[in-house]
């Protein structure tokens, strides 16, 4: 049991390094009330302000790479504001090939939803420095963003995938800025959160205009979490003790929900605790984590219920026919996203016309060991030019 709880309070609250790079001052203050109009052609990902990062993880270092801790425009979940979002570039060694530096945009899981939790602060990225290293080590250039509002102003839209997808490509955008020959060929993989950013990014071709996707990889991605909300079902552990992000995500878009609907006990009291993004809590979460009870978690009220159902249906994935090829990977022990959920999803997707590779391992759990090689390979092979796997035609 014990270690069934820390699995599950690293994987929804981030264990990393508690030491985070310090943020220029400029960075600090707060913006104007005037809300700035969304970015459109060369705005988007114009690079607002850069600094190299002081601190960078081993990894990056004996490879002689190079990172650089960005801040870059995009664009709100809805389409209709501009926004400012942090992130950090990674550069490989030598000399770009004929045809520029690929790009790799890597998103990254859920780490928590307030300006610590930005990956880009700590020289491991909060665990994401491990999806980072194999693809430098290919020569390629890496982009990580932070997602809005994780690491600068304003609240974080929790699973949006319009504002991740956003996110995701102007990233690339910025690398370009930021990097001597880099060219327009990119790729993004992403884990659990990061897995719906990537494959929502993939949706939207129009937006990456200018940009050639290659592909998307998602490791154990979220693609539809409804079903934990559907009347009769009962949340495992770690399920539990992600309610109180789908709380901040479903107040984004709706302020008038109160969080006792979702939270109460435990979630509630604990609340800061089980949500930090560094190792500082360790121990109060997982003491935390034993004292939950099923009724800490459940929707008050069958309106609850039906509330947040909507509201997950709504931001659910697939919701339009992928350009590119894409793949999705599955541990059957994972106990966050049932798998069952993924493999509907995927088949929403093939029955769409999307090229799937949906790759199950019966032996790992969410994001486990096999995940990042897995991507790591996919991905490679696309820039390669291979032909993608397609499970949706029974290969």
């Amino acid at each position: 049991m014990a270690a069934i709880l820390a699995v599950a309070v690293c994987v929804l609250a981030g264990c990393a390094q508690p030491q985070a790079e310090t943020k220029p001052q400029a960075e600090t203050q707060p913006h104007s009330a005037v809300v700035p109009a969304a970015p459109v052609g060369d705005e988007r990902g114009a690079v607002v302000s850069s600094f190299a990062m002081g601190h960078a993880d081993f990894a990056v270092r004996v490879l002689g790479a190079t990172a650089t801790r960005v801040v870059y425009r995009s664009t709100s979940g809805d389409g209709t504001a501009g926004t400012e979002v942090s992130g950090v570039v990674f550069a490989p060694s030598g000399a770009p090939p004929a045809g520029g530096w690929p790009v790799v945009s890597v998103a990254h899981g859920t780490t928590g939803v307030t300006d610590e939790c930005a990956p880009s602060l700590y020289p491991n990225l909060l665990g994401t420095i491990g999806t980072v290293a194999p693809f430098l080590e290919r020569g390629m250039v890496v982009a990580v963003t932070d997602y809005e509002g994780i690491g600068t102003d304003g609240p974080h839209p929790y699973l949006d995938p319009d504002a991740a997808a956003y996110n995701v490509i102007d990233i690339v955008r910025a690398a370009r800025a930021l990097v001597p020959g880099t060219g327009t060929r990119w790729g993004a993989i992403g884990n659990s959160q990061g897995g719906q950013a990537v494959w929502a990014a993939a949706e939207r071709a129009d937006y990456a205009d200018g940009l050639d996707l290659v592909g998307a990889v998602g490791l154990s991605p979220v693609l539809d979490l409804s079903p934990l909300y559907r009347s009769g079902a009962t949340p495992t552990l770690p399920q539990a003790l992600l309610t109180p992000f789908l709380v901040d995500g479903v107040q984004f878009r709706q302020p008038d929900v109160d969080a006792s609907e979702y939270i109460r006990g435990v979630l509630s009291s604990e609340r800061r605790a089980l949500t930090a993004c560094t190792d500082l809590l360790g121990v109060q979460k997982a003491e935390a984590a034993t004292r939950l009870t099923p009724g800490d978690s459940a929707p008050a009220t069958e309106a609850s219920r039906l509330r947040m159902e909507e509201w997950l249906t709504s931001v659910a994935l697939p919701r339009a026919q992928s350009s590119v090829p894409l793949a999705a990977f599955v541990g059957d022990q994972d106990q966050l996203i049932d798998p069952k959920w993924t493999q509907d999803a995927v088949a929403e997707a093939c029955s769409l016309g999307d090229v799937v590779e949906l790759r199950r391992d019966p032996g790992q759990g969410h994001s486990d060991q096999a995940a990042i090689p897995y991507g790591v390979s996919w991905l490679s092979d696309r820039f390669a030019g291979v032909p993608a796997p397609n499970t949706c035609a029974g290969g």
